[in-house]
């Protein structure tokens, strides 16, 4: 059995997204997954090590987890310096622990596109200089990016939430795509068409479905093909 601690904010807690990676791997794999995750709205990595600190200490110290995902800040993003000694610190920690740790590059806003040569530049110098696992997520969100918006299905399936930042369902199917393939090395099944979207019709998105199954939905194969390709081009 896998333990994954997830450490982040919305971009991570956004449909449920790592309840919906735990299914993929298992899918995946045939084998069973655990995730655990500290994520709490619009806060930076200097949150947690500052105001929530002994939380990840303890759970990444003594939670014996196999891989932890280390999601930045991402709308505006943090100063470079302060990501650079946070991502630092909470690398060494998981070093320590004999944890596995993984950079999760986060995509652009809707409206400010031109933000993800900077993100992946970013992300992929940190996993280079740490000699760390990075999980592509922007990459592979810019290439489905433009070839769903070539697609029939451009209209009713877009990658981004309603507010032009967080993830869709479709999105965030991406995003668990990207993290299986890094902890698998294997994509899903081509068959695994399972999203969640855990918002709530024509209201924020902090009002959210209380009944799981509620939010469960099943993507077109034509739509996951797009994903599958553009994170297989990574």
């Amino acid at each position: 059995m896998k333990k994954v601690l997830f450490i982040g904010n919305s971009h991570t807690y956004m449909n449920d997204m790592p309840e919906l990676t735990r299914r993929m791997i298992e899918d995946t794999t045939g084998e069973s997954c655990e995730v655990f995750m500290l994520a709490y709205s619009a806060r930076p990595l200097k949150w947690h090590l500052e105001e929530e600190y002994f939380a990840a200490r303890f759970n990444i110290l003594h939670g014996g987890y196999d891989y932890c995902v280390i999601q930045e800040q991402a709308h505006p993003m943090p100063p470079e310096k302060d990501t650079i000694r946070c991502m630092d610190r909470i690398i060494k920690l998981c070093k320590e622990a004999g944890t596995t740790p993984i950079v999760f590059e986060t995509w652009a806003e809707k409206a400010k596109l031109e933000n993800q040569a900077e993100m992946n530049r970013r992300y992929r110098a940190i996993a280079e200089q740490q000699g760390v696992l990075l999980a592509p997520i922007g990459e592979v969100w810019e290439c489905a990016l433009q070839e769903l918006s070539e697609s029939p299905y451009a209209d009713r399936y877009e990658l981004y939430y309603r507010d032009g930042a967080h993830a869709s369902a479709v999105g965030d199917y991406l995003v668990a795509t990207v993290l299986t393939k890094v902890f698998t090395g294997k994509l899903p099944k081509e068959d695994f068409l399972t999203a969640f979207d855990f918002s709530l019709p024509d209201d924020e998105w902090l009002n959210v479905k209380e009944n799981v199954e509620e939010e469960i939905l099943s993507l077109p194969k034509e739509v996951v093909q797009v994903i599958r390709e553009c994170v297989n081009a990574e």
